[in-house]
């Protein structure tokens, strides 16, 4: 392991946090006016979430992340501690149709984010204490399933359709990269897929969000019901900022887009904003200090000590790089619209808390593993010495 990987690691990290930053603030002045009647009311909250996530990753890549796999009871007990969570939810009221928040005084959290990261700290322990066994089907493939599927139940009845998609893909991807047999994994792939169109059959949101992708955004809207009609014109509205923002951008504060044509301006539909006003030289920079990331993290878990380092690392990217991908491939209208965070950017304390835990667990493995490499090194010139 290279010091170098940790250094420039942190280096792209600082750089989508202040790019973050900087569009939030841009991005959440008209909401924020019309909302709190504060134009700083999300850009100074956001701040301070940001403390204390920055601190929250420090913490967690000082912990040697080892401890999750020699004391397994912590594993099961943030297992549980989510899950309850994830219960607790439905006590309270639902917002916009959904019971993803769970609201604790002037704070609301949403248990779904850390469930993407408990399945990936839970599922790395599970497969690497399985040694060998991963390749049995019971062992390898459906006492996962089962760990994946009941942390997943609750934030499907929520519903929260695009967490389950996360909380699955990156379970599945920490069971592959550890070994389990694929032909094991296709009987619960083949029932996550007969899931999926159900839920997307049966419910007439979805089905209008799929009908306004395909129908090519806002050629004929009058056809479709007013969910399609939404999707259709916030898909259009991004466009507009991404067309409006050409090379160079309109300028720091100088969007039209952000002043109520996208509703969700400085959360889901950011990206658009930062690229209306600072242009394509922001888009590209964005997606090319993302891509920088997986591939430094990709780096780190291929140097890791142990076989937990890597499925934490594999597991805690695939979250962060995931939701970046698929929420600007939804902004580019590549994708149909699902809310989904853009990382490091949209609006959120418990998005934002989620996220630095991943990146610090990132930098927990690589921290220890670069210690055990100097004193592999050490060792091995003592060795010599003596000989």
């Amino acid at each position: 392991m290279r010091k170098s990987a940790l250094f420039f690691m942190g280096l792209v990290v600082t750089a989508l946090v202040t790019l973050g930053l900087i569009v939030l603030s841009s991005a959440s002045e008209s909401n924020a006016l019309r909302l709190h009647g504060d134009a700083y009311h999300f850009i100074t909250r956001q701040f301070i979430y940001l403390v204390l996530a920055v601190m929250l990753a420090v913490a967690v890549a000082l912990f040697d992340y080892r401890k999750w796999r020699d004391f397994p009871v912590f594993c099961w007990l943030f297992y549980g501690g989510v899950f309850l969570l994830l219960l607790a939810v439905f006590a309270g009221r639902p917002i916009n149709g959904s019971f993803r928040w769970l609201a604790l005084g002037p704070v609301r959290l949403q248990p779904s984010e850390f469930a993407k990261l408990v399945t990936v700290v839970v599922i790395s322990v599970w497969m690497d204490k399985s040694g060998w066994r991963v390749e049995l089907f019971r062992r390898g493939a459906l006492w996962p399933a089962v760990i994946i599927g009941v942390i997943a139940a609750p934030i499907l009845l929520e519903p929260d359709f695009g967490s389950v998609m996360v909380v699955s893909l990156v379970g599945f991807t920490v069971m592959f990269v550890a070994g389990t047999r694929l032909l094991h994994m296709m009987p619960f792939m083949a029932v996550g897929a007969a899931v999926f169109i159900f839920k997307v059959l049966t419910n007439d949101n979805r089905m209008a969000r799929f009908a306004a992708f395909f129908g090519g955004g806002d050629t004929g809207a009058q056809e479709l019901d007013k969910a399609a009609v939404n999707a259709a014109h916030q898909a259009h509205q991004a466009l507009v900022a991404i067309h409006n923002g050409n090379i160079w951008g309109v300028g720091l504060n100088q969007s039209m887009q952000k002043h109520y044509y996208l509703p969700e301006a400085h959360t889901d539909f950011i990206f658009a904003i930062g690229a209306e006003e600072l242009g394509i030289v922001f888009s590209c920079a964005v997606l090319l200090l993302f891509i920088t990331f997986f591939a430094l993290s990709i780096y780190i878990a291929c140097n890791a000590s142990d076989r937990l380092g890597k499925f934490l690392v594999t597991g805690m990217t695939l979250i962060v790089f995931f939701q970046a991908m698929f929420n600007i491939g939804v902004v580019c209208d590549a994708l149909p619209t699902k809310g989904m965070a853009l990382p490091f950017f949209s609006y959120g304390g418990t998005n934002l808390l989620s996220t630095f835990f991943a990146v610090g667990t990132i930098f927990s493995v690589g921290i220890h593993s670069y210690r055990d490499s100097k004193r592999t090194l050490a060792r091995s010139v003592v060795m010599k010495g003596r000989g």
